[in-house]
């Protein structure tokens, strides 16, 4: 079995996470591949990778970009002033689903979680991915609110 190794993404490695969001048939997000397009992901990237409390990371194996997901650290007073990592945009490549990309991927995140003092690790999901819930689950994680959403387009 290869090794995957966790890193942070670089720019190099847009067109690989698109095409794995592209992809996704569950998540509903619109992405797509289409060339027109790769102009704002990459300035998302850029915004992205400049701001000091967000992080994109790629799992990797073989030289292949894999996997994703991306951190993000909030403050807030509720906690007693503590920070906590959300983790957003969980995602393994179609084809490499089930060889524990994506525990080793969460688990590198709560290990991150870990290592700055942060309060707790939360994340949300989809209602319709089954699985992902199961697979969270699996991982030590508690289904504790319900989330709401309102799109503003």
């Amino acid at each position: 079995m290869s090794q995957t190794t966790i890193r942070e993404a670089r720019s190099s490695d847009v067109a690989a996470l698109v095409a794995i969001f592209a992809a996704d048939e569950l998540g509903g997000h619109g992405d797509t591949t289409a060339p027109e397009i790769f102009g704002k992901y990459l300035r998302s990237f850029e915004r992205i990778a400049s701001s000091p409390d967000q992080t994109l990371y790629v799992a990797e194996r073989d030289g292949q970009v894999v996997g994703t997901f991306q951190t993000m650290v909030v403050t807030s007073l509720i906690g007693r002033g503590s920070s906590s990592m959300i983790i957003e945009a969980v995602q393994t490549r179609g084809d490499m689903r089930g060889q524990g990309i994506g525990a080793q991927m969460i688990e590198f995140a709560i290990a991150e979680a870990k290592r700055r003092g942060l309060r707790l690790v939360q994340l949300t999901s989809n209602a319709s991915r089954t699985d992902a819930h199961r697979f969270y689950e699996r991982l030590g994680f508690k289904q504790s609110h319900l989330g709401f959403k309102m799109a503003l387009k």
